[in-house]
């Protein structure tokens, strides 16, 4: 008699390891590797978070329908089109665990987010990583990728952890060159911090076809991602499916009430924002001042480039000497890498001059 077994597919996933936190010794750091909201959450979703201590003995909204008309009105959005979830990281899981399985294929850019084939691992399904062109996805390169087995597509645009985008008439492209029944996942996380003319977030292409969803979080700009709050917009049908699938009570109260807050602080958004406008070019310019390699990045965050593995595990080490968590990026590939949140003008600054102190000393 052996013990239980797992379904085939779960014994290969590495476990989802999250930016670090700590710095043995020092009590006070500056954490700069997970890309949460710079200013930290609006002022008006903490209180209304406070406010719902006193309900918690009472279940949520099964529906999150407040938090849905209030996502409705910021968006111009039908709300019986969204759906709400524990982060969009529950949504993204159930799409697959939906629309995937044992026999299909989930297909990706290369160095897109690490949930995608780790959830399509979960089912029973394939991952196909299709190879970038300078660190962007290449809508030519995914559309060759595509077979008989592919069922789903999954876009992080802007991509995490490159900062890069592709245009809304590469979107746009590369769904006209999907089959009908393969669902193309807009994972637009970032979209708030994006001011490009050529991009848009997915709302467009979700409202003229029937096979595309556009994920959103509360996770970044609105940095609520203690809470796990995201939501998908979508058409009827895959709505239906989902709000099938999901658990009855899979939103909390005091997550839909400091959301629906955070909705209406509309200055403190914009204040994270104009932050990031700010301190993104201005860091990426200043590394690049100290030969090391900012990529483009229109996130609020970017990426480094060290030339070697050593060299970038060394400034890591550099950093968390000083009290700084940049998000090392062997998971994704990409070693001689280190991702850094875009902080604050004081973390932007220790960024700047500690690696400063690095490149001098070598």
């Amino acid at each position: 008699m052996t013990a239980p077994q797992p379904r085939p597919g779960i014994m290969t996933i590495a476990p989802y390891v999250g930016g670090k936190d700590t710095v043995e010794g020092r009590a006070r750091v500056m954490k700069l590797s997970s890309n949460e909201g710079a200013l930290g959450p609006s002022p008006k979703a903490m209180e209304a978070f406070v406010k719902a201590a006193g309900e918690l003995h009472r279940y949520p909204d099964g529906g999150s329908e407040k938090l849905r008309d209030a996502l409705g009105r910021h968006y111009g959005l039908d709300p019986a089109r969204i759906v709400c979830g524990a982060g969009s990281d529950e949504l993204l899981n159930l799409l697959v665990r939906a629309y995937c399985g044992p026999g299909d294929e989930l297909l990706y850019s290369a160095h897109g987010f690490m949930m995608y084939p780790l959830n399509a691992k979960g089912v029973g399904a394939t991952p196909v990583a299709a190879p970038e062109t300078d660190l962007r996805t290449d809508v030519d390169a995914m559309l060759a990728k595509v077979t008989a087995k592919t069922r789903i597509v999954c876009l992080a645009n802007p991509n995490n952890p490159t900062g890069s985008y592709i245009t809304k008439d590469d979107v746009r492209r590369l769904h006209a060159g999907l089959p009908k029944n393969v669902l193309l996942v807009l994972d637009a996380a970032y979209a708030e911090y994006v001011s490009r003319n050529d991009y848009d977030a997915g709302v467009d292409l979700v409202n003229a076809a029937e096979n595309v969803v556009m994920c959103r979080t509360f996770s970044k700009i609105y940095a609520m991602g203690g809470l796990r709050l995201g939501w998908m917009y979508g058409p009827a049908t895959i709505i239906d499916v989902m709000n099938r699938l999901r658990q009855p009570f899979n939103v909390n109260a005091a997550a839909q009430a400091a959301g629906i807050a955070a909705l209406a602080d509309v200055a403190h958004a914009d204040a994270t924002r104009t932050n990031n406008d700010i301190w993104l070019p201005w860091l990426s310019a200043e590394l690049a001042k100290l030969g090391l390699e900012p990529r483009p990045s229109v996130g609020n965050f970017v990426l480094v480039g060290f030339g070697t593995q050593a060299r970038a595990e060394a400034a890591n080490a550099h950093l968390m000497e000083d009290g700084l968590i940049p998000r090392m990026m062997h998971g994704y590939g990409l070693p001689q890498y280190l991702r850094i949140t875009i902080g604050t003008e004081d973390e932007v600054k220790a960024v700047r001059d500690s690696l400063a102190r690095f490149v001098a000393q070598r």
